[in-house]
């Protein structure tokens, strides 16, 4: 292939390859030379050009195939175009020669074809270039045309259309010769050359102003008689071509209308034209088969659709303005067309005529009209409605009959009735919440008018009204409970009129089947009102017989209605229910006997009526609540549907004897009891399956039946992918719900309501706009097919095969007709008793049963019939895979390859060439490659079949199906088959077009098979891969949009494996220029192909898209394209979108999708946009943010438009002068002048909702990408150096700005995602700071903005789910530190508090609109805003009173230079929030309580309150729960910081009284106080007690096992609330208290610890077990002396006793070593243990210690063996004496041990023990409690007297001693300090002798030993001492004793002399040396 790529052709290459393959080396090299020559230098060009010329002329005679005369001609006209066009002429002779050439001869053809296109391609290059020769050429075309076939034909006409379009008005001279010639091939045989005939007229029409002017009537008749037995594909050109002339008729362009006077045609003669068309009759006699099958109506189906799209191509060329201006004439001529007697001769064609009307409203009002202008037509509607309602009137009350054609204006006034509601509705629902005005006037008066349409006499008319409510219902939810309620109102006080009970109840039946889709549903109570009321028509039924039909009738159908509540609502209404249920019916077989006799004919028809009703209802209940199934409640089901089987056998004999009339009620009983059993078990009624198999099996074969009714099951039945062999049959069309009605299955397309009111209450099926369900003869059949299959695979072998022996003997006994109808009727049974086998894996059976079913398979392979060929196909698959046996495959197969070999008709080649393809569908690569390699070469040779187009169509798709199903296997036979599939897409005539599908399918199934070896680079996947892209070229440069759709889906699966070799340059261009196909599938596959680019590679998809519109603007022919478009399209989007070539405009492929989403309504497209531009979105959105934050913008706002018409100013002016600069281009290109003012239509509600979603991800996209996005002082340096950074900061006003377009929105759906976006950007914003302003944030400028977007969210009438979001945005705002003005702050705050008084309000009192789990939501929502808001300020708060005091006396000074005035004082926030405190803290307890209790398992359930909670009731609970998981945490934390603030001193009633306190910190009030106070039933400690478990309950249980997907600000402030909670004393007592809530926290906790990552969480954990283990250390501390301390205190004192008997042994250097020291620290600890006693534990307490004491007393004696410690033991006791009362050791027997360890160590011989014992005794002396140390006094203190006396016989030695007397001394002091007055002179008189006595004179003072010295200077010191302290007493006693006076006197002198001498021998001392030694003391 590589060789091909050169300028000139290779001719050595191309002599040396194989003849076979020369075509694909050709078409290679002209692919090439396409790309080549538009970027080849032109002097490079020139120079080969001759050669060129000569090697693409030889190619025209070298027969080239289809495709290659296409390129050839491009390629000719290219190169004259680029080079010289001195030989032009020349070659346009020899092209010429070649076409007058007679040689008519097949072989000769292709050359002809070539010639002829050669021609076209030049004249479409360089037009009047080649003017001169032009009469000639088009002559020669003329001529060659009368005489040419098909092909050739086709061929002819599409170059006439080419020179056409490239003379443009230069060829008027050859205009009339044109129009004749081709007009009369317009009714051709052929359909494609019909196609190109309305192709060449439209080309024509844009310069032969006759055409639109005298020939139009002609036009008109010859596009009606071209649609006479069309397909598809020609309706759309022919409607094309005549909406076209019509629309230039009326507007014709105005460069034409310059240059002659040309009489216009009126609208209503354009109108009356096309109105013909629509009512005409068939001109031809001659009539199809097909056509006889269907009813020979005297309407011909096609022409009228055909009229239909005709009509709408009409009013798309006019554009979207003339409809606005013109919809009041258009509307009403359209309705007429519905009432016209032509349109509705049979009830069928009345409903084919109404969908045909229904399609061009919804086609033109629905795309074209922006929203404003929707409105305007939905008033129109109105009035029409009102006006027909008003004559409608007037006939039924004119009882003089005076008007005798009254009750056929009747008849027909209720087609234009349902034309004009379903019209409304749809509107209404497009427009949804934006609709409200329509409402809200009352000058429109749409209720009323709508709601008078429920009292039309016909049927089909109420049923159209009660749609359209449902549809206002589900626009305007806040309007479904008045609605319900009003018709409630008037069905009790129009009891007595039929039509008011059945209109007011199919209203009802509508708008509960309307609630699933209003998310906040209605009322609970609303359901026991419409039991209520049912209950009512049905028990009233039979007092009235005139009203006995219509009230049993509406009584099931209100019940049926009800059941789509859900289980929720029925739960309480099934016990009432099965007891209606079964009294419908017969109590036993004897009443069921009893009754045929019984009654009238009447009284059956409401029977039958009340039972079909009944069913009806049952089929409901099992269909909505599965929930409630219980094996109970199908037994008590079983009762009634049992009987109602039995009486099915009965019905027949009733009918006989009451009349045919019953036979649509008895139908109707079946239907219902069919639809139900298909929804129940099988094994419930095994035992009915022989009578209900009997009743099923007559049904489809049409045993009772005359008329030959088909099912509309196959379809569903048949494959997607067979669409190509059966044509539009399967295919999805833009036209699908009007081209239905050409389809031949009975009744096919003519959906209705009235067929079946119960459907106006269900769920709609996907794709369909209003319920249509079909006839009741079609539905019953359907319903019996649909059971069959589910009950097969139940039924026993032997009745298997007597089913299907009997199905061969009914197609025996039919003929012609009836057999075709009877035999799709059993193969759809047979096919879907096959896929029920296949889903429940179970097999078919034995051998006979396979051999009847196959014997009825096989013998429909043969049918002429294609459908059942497909059908006999499928079904052969599907028997192949439940017998899944390979011999029984094996069998199959060779008997179809034994048929293909010798079969040549193309019936059994197509049928058995499909069954190869089934077998491989259904069982994968048939079990062994033998039946492969068969079947692949049969088929390959059956697709070469040339004169078959059709066996080529049957045996390619079979192909691509084991393609597809081989898989791997098939990888050896991709060769032959790839180079086949090229060879015919070279060859294949393209007006074959099914052919030219199935080769793509084979094509893009050889892609898959090869897969991701497609990119290697061996030899041959390089030529696989370049023989596929071949492929993919030529199929996707096919005219046939599913052809062009087939080669989308192989480049995109090439895409896929090999990306590197599929060129997006050229792809995603021709993508774009898809996306504006009139063809769905192709749209389709152009979204979805473009959708996996984006995926990849969005910025190459967004650049090659952008060079298309670059490319666009330099040519000038598309001077629409310099149209300055918002993000949509011209509004005359497909029409124009074809002409134009592409509508890319400056905003990119983004902006064209976005445009998409505004047109496009099918959901598979929708979603792939959706994804398409989020891949686009995360891509590029932070690289190219302003144009992505543009194209939001652009299209949010459209919201200001609707709302509020005030945009931008300066934007306003920019446009304004675009406009100016475009005016004179566009004048001549625009149909209608006006067009140019308004070219889009603003983009709808739901592109702006997603516009708005995209904005929030773009917030979140640069999130991740940049902090830079989030900083201004960054952003802008970043800016500076590069100014190509862009970055969100500084695009934050057009954030808020489209916040704020989206949050005061029409729509609530739009509202909701712009407090989203709001609430992003403040989240995101709020901290970030203001650099000119150090010390503010660039959020605060847009107070009044966020204020402003917020307050609408509050008003009235909103619905909660936004009050909900928009309290989330106030708590978010306020909470954010932003708001810097305390008047914002109030206008916020307020808003609040407005929505605190709702919540207060409690339940039940304001009428509810909604669910009561809507209020639940609202009220919640509200009580977290307020918690969020009080978390926030109690942080403020703290922060403030942790900082220094200073700061904040700054705002009281006068000095305001900082800026302070704008800051709030840090207390404004707390002051708002105190004054609710009160309600809020009891709301926010009631909140959690409730939440609670809602988190029980579900075995207690049984606890929960009866009546709901405070925010809940018992019946939406499940709803509830929601609400309550999103909101308990922040609440949690509230009510902890509340408690915790208030000390949990506030009780329910004092509350008030608590919060005056609340501004100083609340110091703890006394308990007992409080409860006090308290009048309720409980005390505060109890209530402290509840709300502590309350908490503490919610946290634990939360806390256990947070769910994975729980936000993380639950946990944070589910432990933020419990570290609060904890803070306070009450708490940490109570959680200390009960040890196992305690050790459950902690477990708990540390789980958490272990499971949840976030370094946050973990933090706040920690913190958490700090607490508690804090307070379970305070409360050890207070409470040590707790019953649990006195089990351990016996061990711990026996322990530290024997510690001591055995560790405080005597040692030799006094040391004490550690385990005493800890022993007596134990002791200390023990003793002095304060416990709140009771009498028990004082009573313990005693004899511990005094056992401890004694035990002691026991080891310390003195003869013990090892000699005890006795200082350690003394110390032990003495701790006992200090810590002990005198009561526990006062006892005398351990008093009297004390004394004698203390003798015995006063007595000691060792002074260390003395001094020691003198130490302690010291101690014990000083007791507090005189009554302990007095006993010790009186008996010690003499021994110590003498002691201390003794000494001055036996002076101390050592400093030891010394220490010993010393401490004697001290106390002796201390005795005469504790003494008494009186006593004073006593004590001293045995104090001061002793000291005199220490005192030495001067001789024995210098001979003295040191510690004698000292005794001296110490006794001497303490006598200086004492004199001051006492002076009289010492006086007295110094008195008493003059010698002692004298030795005192004379020591006093001494010592002062050698005081005198030491100081003269000394420097002076250092000042400031006493005050240091005071220091030291002082800190000791």
């Amino acid at each position: 292939m590589e060789l091909a790529h050169s300028l000139l052709l290779n001719e050595e290459a191309l002599a040396q390859i194989t003849e076979a393959k020369r075509p694909v080396f050709i078409f290679e090299w002209l692919r090439f030379l396409d790309k080549v020559l538009v970027a080849a230098n032109k002097t490079d060009v020139k120079e080969k050009q001759k050669k060129l010329v000569e090697q693409l002329t030889g190619l025209i005679s070298s027969s080239p195939g289809p495709p290659t005369r296409k390129l050839l001609a491009k390629n000719l006209a290219a190169l004259y175009s680029i080079g010289d066009t001195f030989t032009v002429f020349q070659t346009l002779d020899k092209c010429n020669d070649i076409i007058r050439n007679k040689d008519d001869t097949a072989a000769y053809l292709p050359t002809k074809l070539a010639a002829v296109a050669c021609v076209g391609a030049f004249y479409e290059k360089m037009g009047r270039m080649l003017g001169s020769a032009f009469p000639e050429t088009v002559n020669n075309l003329l001529k060659s045309l009368k005489s040419a076939e098909s092909q050739g034909r086709s061929e002819i006409l599409m170059s006439l259309q080419k020179v056409l379009s490239g003379l443009g008005g230069a060829a008027a001279s050859s205009h009339r010769d044109i129009y004749k010639n081709a007009r009369s091939l317009l009714t051709d045989r052929s359909m494609a050359v019909r196609c190109a005939v309305a192709k060449c007229l439209l080309e024509l029409q844009n310069e032969a102003v006759f055409m639109w002017t005298a020939e139009l009537e002609n036009i008109a008749t010859l596009c009606f008689k071209a649609l006479e037995n069309s397909n598809y594909g020609v309706r759309v050109a022919v409607s094309k071509l005549l909406g076209t002339v019509m629309a230039t008729a009326l507007m014709p362009k105005q460069a034409t209308v310059m240059r002659q006077n040309v009489k216009r045609a009126t609208f209503d003669e354009v109108l009356e034209l096309m109105a013909t068309g629509f009512l005409r009759g068939g001109s031809g006699f001659l009539k199809s088969g097909g056509e006889m099958l269907k009813v020979g109506g005297s309407v011909n189906r096609e022409v009228r659709v055909g009229v239909t799209q005709a009509y709408v191509v009409f009013v798309t060329t006019l554009g979207g303005q003339w409809l606005e201006r013109s919809f009041a004439t258009f509307l009403s001529h359209v309705l007429d067309l519905v009432s016209h007697p032509r349109a509705t001769q049979t009830h069928v064609e009345a409903v084919y005529s109404r969908r045909c009307v229904s399609f061009i409203l919804r086609a033109t009002v629905g795309s074209l009209l922006g929203e404003k202008a929707q409105i305007a037509a939905a008033k129109e509607i109105c009035q029409a409605i009102g006006k027909q309602m008003k004559a409608v009137e007037a006939v039924v009350n004119d009882t003089s009959g005076e008007n005798k054609s009254g009750a056929a204006d009747i008849a027909a006034s209720q087609h234009v009735m349902v034309c004009a509601l379903q019209e409304l509705g749809s509107l209404v629902q497009s427009l949804n919440a934006t609709a409200s005005p329509l409402i809200q006037e009352a000058s429109i008066g749409l209720l009323e008018i709508v709601t008078s349409v429920l009292l039309h006499p016909s049927m089909a008319a109420r049923l159209a009204a009660a749609w359209c409510l449902r549809c206002v219902a589900v626009a305007l939810p806040f309007q479904l409970t008045p609605f319900l309620d009003r018709c409630a109102e008037r069905l009790n006080n129009l009891k007595t009129s039929p039509e008011a009970v059945s209109g007011y109840s199919f209203a009802m039946a509508a708008l509960l089947g309307g609630v699933h889709q209003c998310p906040l549903g209605i009322p609970h109570a609303k359901g026991k009102m419409v039991v209520s009321i049912a209950e009512d028509l049905l028990r009233t039924a039979a007092q009235n017989s005139r009203l006995s039909l219509q009230r049993t009738q509406a009584g099931w159908l209100l019940l049926g209605a009800l059941m789509t509540l859900g289980p929720s609502v029925v739960r309480y209404h099934l016990p009432k229910m099965l007891l209606l249920w079964r009294n419908v019916f017969p109590r036993s077989l004897k009443e069921l006997e009893a009754e045929k006799a019984r009654g009238d004919s009447f009284t059956w028809q409401v029977t039958l009526e009340g039972r079909a009703g009944a069913l009806c209802a049952m089929r409901s209940f099992v269909a909505h609540c599965p929930e409630l199934l219980t094996e109970d409640v199908i037994r008590k089901l079983m009762t009634p549907i049992e009987c109602a089987m039995t009486m099915m056998s009965h019905i027949p004999s009733v009918i006989k004897a009451h009349g045919a009339h019953l036979k649509a009620s008895a139908a109707m009983v079946r239907l219902r009891l069919y639809d139900i059993l298909a929804l129940l078990p099988p094994k419930t009624y095994e035992g009915s399956f022989n009578a209900l198999l009997r009743e099923l099996v007559a049904e489809f074969t049409l045993t009772d039946n005359s008329a030959n009714t088909t099912t509309s099951l196959l379809r569903s039945l048949c494959h997607y992918d067979d669409s190509v062999l059966l044509g539009s049959w399967l295919q999805e069309t833009d036209h699908k719900s009007i081209e239905d009605q050409l389809q031949p299955n009975s009744a096919s397309g003519s959906g209705a309501l009235e067929h079946d009111p119960s459907s106006i209450y269900l769920r709609i099926p996907a794709g369909e706009a209003v319920p249509g369900p079909l006839p009741l003869g079609v539905s019953v059949i359907d319903a019996s097919v649909a059971l069959f299959g589910v009950v097969f695979p139940h039924v026993s072998y032997k009745h298997r095969l007597q089913m299907l022996d009997h199905f061969a003997e009914c197609v025996k006994q039919a003929k012609g007709v009836r057999q075709q109808a009877v035999q799709l009727n059993i193969f759809t049974a047979v096919l879907s008793a096959l896929k029920g086998l296949a889903e429940n894996k179970s097999t078919l059976g034995p051998e006979e049963v396979r051999k009847s079913a196959l014997t009825l398979v096989m013998g429909a392979l043969d049918n002429p019939n294609p459908i059942l060929r497909c059908a006999a196909g499928e079904a052969l698959g599907r028997m192949a895979q439940v017998v899944g046996e390979a011999t029984f495959i094996a069998r199959m197969a060779q008997y179809s390859f034994d048929k293909l070999k010798s079969a040549r008709d193309v019936v059994s080649r197509t049928g058995h060439s499909l069954a190869l393809g089934c077998l491989h569908r259904y069982v994968g690569g048939i079990g062994s490659g033998q039946h492969l390699k068969t079947s692949v070469s049969i088929l390959l040779a059956l697709a070469q079949d040339g004169t078959s187009p059709e066996v080529q169509t049957w045996s390619l798709h079979s192909l691509a199906l084991i393609v597809d199903s081989s898989g791997p296997m098939y990888r050896g036979y991709v060769e032959p088959t790839l180079s086949l599939v090229l060879t015919l897409l070279l060859t294949v005539p393209p007006s074959h077009t099914e052919v030219h599908q199935c080769l793509g399918r084979c094509l893009g199934a050889i892609i898959t098979t090869v897969g991701p070896e497609l990119q290697g680079n061996g030899a041959t996947i390089s030529t696989i891969r370049s023989s596929c892209l071949v492929g993919c070229a030529i199929t996707q440069d096919h005219s046939d949009s599913l052809v062009q759709a087939a080669a989308i889906s192989c480049l995109q699966q090439l895409h896929m494996f090999a990306p590197r070799h599929v060129n997006l340059s050229s792809l995603v261009p021709s993508l774009c220029v898809h996306l504006c196909s009139s063809h769905l599938l192709l749209r389709r596959a152009a979204v979805a192909c473009l959708r996996q680019l984006a995926q990849r590679e969005a910025a190459e998809v967004c650049e090659y898209a952008m060079s298309l519109a670059k490319n666009a603007g330099d040519k000038e022919s598309s001077s629409a394209n310099v149209n300055p478009f918002a993000p949509g399209v011209s509004s005359r989007s497909d029409i124009h979108c074809r002409h134009q070539g592409v509508n890319i405009t400056e905003t990119g492929l983004e902006g064209l999708l976005f445009g998409m989403l505004d047109r496009e309504t099918d959901r598979k497209l929708c979603s792939d946009i959706h994804d398409t531009l989020g891949h686009m979105l995360s891509s590029l959105a932070v690289e190219k943010l302003s144009h992505w934050l543009m194209l939001c913008k652009d299209v949010l706002a459209a919201s200001s438009d609707m709302s509020t018409a005030t945009l931008l100013s300066s934007g306003k002016d920019e446009e304004s002068e675009k406009k100016d600069e475009m005016d004179d281009d566009t004048m001549f290109t625009t149909l209608g002048e006006e067009d140019k003012s308004k070219p889009f239509v603003a983009p709808r509600w739901a592109t702006r909702v997603f516009a708005a979603d995209c904005l929030c991800r773009i917030i979140n996209l640069c999130e991740n990408a940049d902090q830079a996005h989030f900083d201004l002082a960054m952003a802008r340096s970043a800016k500076l150096r590069n100014p190509t950074n862009d970055l969100l900061v500084l695009h934050l006003s057009d954030l808020i700005r489209m916040a704020f377009m989206a949050a005061t929105d029409h729509s609530n759906q739009l509202r909701m995602a712009g407090l989203q976006a709001l609430e992003d950007i403040i989240k995101k914003f709020a901290s970030v700071p203001e650099p000119e302003f150090p010390g503010h944030v660039i959020l605060e400028q847009y107070q009044a903005n966020v204020g402003a977007a917020l307050r609408p969210a509050f008003s009235q009438d909103t619905p909660s789910d936004i009050i909900a979001k928009a309290c989330q945005v106030c708590s978010t705002w306020i909470g954010s530190g932003v708001v810097s003005d305390l008047n914002d702050l109030r206008r916020v705050h307020n808003l609040l508090v407005s929505s605190l008084d709702k919540v207060q309000a409690g339940k039940g009192s304001s009428s509810q609109l909604y669910r009561e789990s809507a209020t639940t939501m609202e009220k919640l929502a509200v009580l977290k805003a307020w918690a969020e808001v009080y978390v926030v300020a109690m942080n403020i708060k703290k922060e403030a009173e942790s900082k220094p005091k200073r700061a904040i006396k700054n705002t009281d000074d006068d000095d305001d230079d900082y800026g302070t005035i704008d800051e709030l004082p840090p207390d404004s926030l707390i002051t708002l929030v105190q004054p609710e405190l009160p309600t809020l803290s009891r709301l926010w307890l009631a909140a959690l309580k409730d939440y609670a209790l809602l988190t029980l398992p579900a075995e207690f359930s049984s606890q929960l309150p009866p009546d709901g909670g405070a925010f809940y009731t018992p019946e939406t609970i499940d709803t509830a729960r929601l609400h309550y998981r999103n909101s308990w945490a922040p609440i949690l934390h509230a009510v902890a910081l509340w408690l915790n603030s208030t000390g949990f001193t506030c009780s329910e009633s004092t509350e008030a009284a608590a919060i005056s306190g609340l501004q100083k910190r609340s110091t703890s009030v006394n308990l007992n106080q409080a409860s006090g106070a308290v009048g309720s039933a409980k005390s505060l400690p109890e209530i402290n007690k509840d709300r502590m478990h309350l908490i503490l309950g919610v946290s634990i249980q939360f806390l256990c096992s947070p769910r994975p997907e729980e936000p993380i600000e639950h946990v944070t402030a589910c432990l933020q609330a419990l570290h609060t909670l904890l803070d306070s004393p009450y708490a940490r007592i109570h959680i200390a208290e009960d040890q196992l809530i305690g050790v459950e926290l902690l477990s708990v906790l540390h789980r958490l610890l272990l499971t949840w990552n976030p370094s946050s969480v973990q933090l706040l954990v920690t913190g958490v077990v700090q607490q508690i283990v804090r307070a379970a250390q305070d409360y050890l501390q207070e409470k040590r002396n707790t019953l649990r301390c006195m089990t351990v205190l016996p061990t711990i004192l026996f322990l530290i006793a024997r510690i001591l008997k055995d560790t405080a042994i005597k040692s030799a250097d006094n040391q004490v070593p550690p385990p005493v020291s800890a022993a007596l620290q134990g002791i200390k600890n023990i003793v002095t243990l304060s416990m709140a006693k009771t009498e028990e534990t004082q009573k313990q307490w005693t004899a511990l210690i005094r056992s401890t004491l004694a035990c002691i007393l026991e080891y310390s004696q003195p003869d013990s063996v090892p000699t005890p410690d006795e200082v350690s033991m003394l110390t032990a006791i003495a701790l006992f004496l200090w810590s002990a009362s005198s009561e526990i050791i006062g006892v005398q027997s351990l008093q009297n041990g004390c004394m004698n360890r203390f003798k015995n160590a006063l007595n000691s011989c060792d002074p260390w023990v003395q001094a020691k014992c003198y130490q302690l005794l010291l101690s014990v002396f000083q007791h507090s409690n005189r009554a302990l140390s007095t006993p010790y006094i009186h008996s010690l203190a003499p021994i110590v007297v003498e002691k201390l006396k003794a000494v001055e016989r036996n002076r101390p030695a050592s400093s030891i001693e010394l220490l010993a007397v010393q401490e004697g001394v001290k106390v002796l002091e201390t005795l005469v300090a504790l003494g008494e007055e009186q006593n004073r002179v006593q004590l001293l008189a045995l104090l001061v002798p002793t000291l005199i006595s220490y005192l030495l004179d001067e001789n024995s003072f210098a001979s003295a030993s040191s510690a004698s010295k000292d005794l001296h200077e110490f006794a001497l010191q303490n006598l200086m001492h004492i004199g001051p302290l006492y002076p009289h007493a010492f006086k007295t006693v110094m008195g008493a004793a003059p010698e002692l006076k004298v030795r005192l006197e004379t020591a006093v002198r001494a010592s002062q002399a050698s005081k005198a001498k030491a100081a003269a021998r000394q420097p002076a001392p250092a000042i400031h040396s006493a005050p240091t030694i005071k220091l030291k003391t002082s800190f000791f």
